[in-house]
């Protein structure tokens, strides 16, 4: 796998990932304010899902990235 190849690897797999994670922990104002989504999460907390989307995305690649380079399935 080459470096420009990899890196879009692990860019798709990190915008997968953070779709799955995006609506653990959400949580809606019960009364939110004048000019507020109704349905605007209270605390989004996007930072740690951003963490743990890209600690999980390395993993992912890893195994993606060992898989390819001991020949187990190739790609090209």
């Amino acid at each position: 796998m080459t470096l420009v190849s990899g890196t879009m690897v692990f860019f798709v797999i990190w915008w997968v990932i953070l779709f799955m994670v995006l609506p653990f922990g959400v949580s809606i104002e019960k009364n939110p304010k004048k000019g507020f989504a109704t349905s605007a999460p209270k605390n989004p907390k996007i930072g740690k899902k951003f963490f743990i989307t890209t600690v999980l995305t390395a993993f992912v690649w890893g195994v993606i990235h060992f898989i390819m380079i001991n020949h187990w399935i190739r790609f090209s």
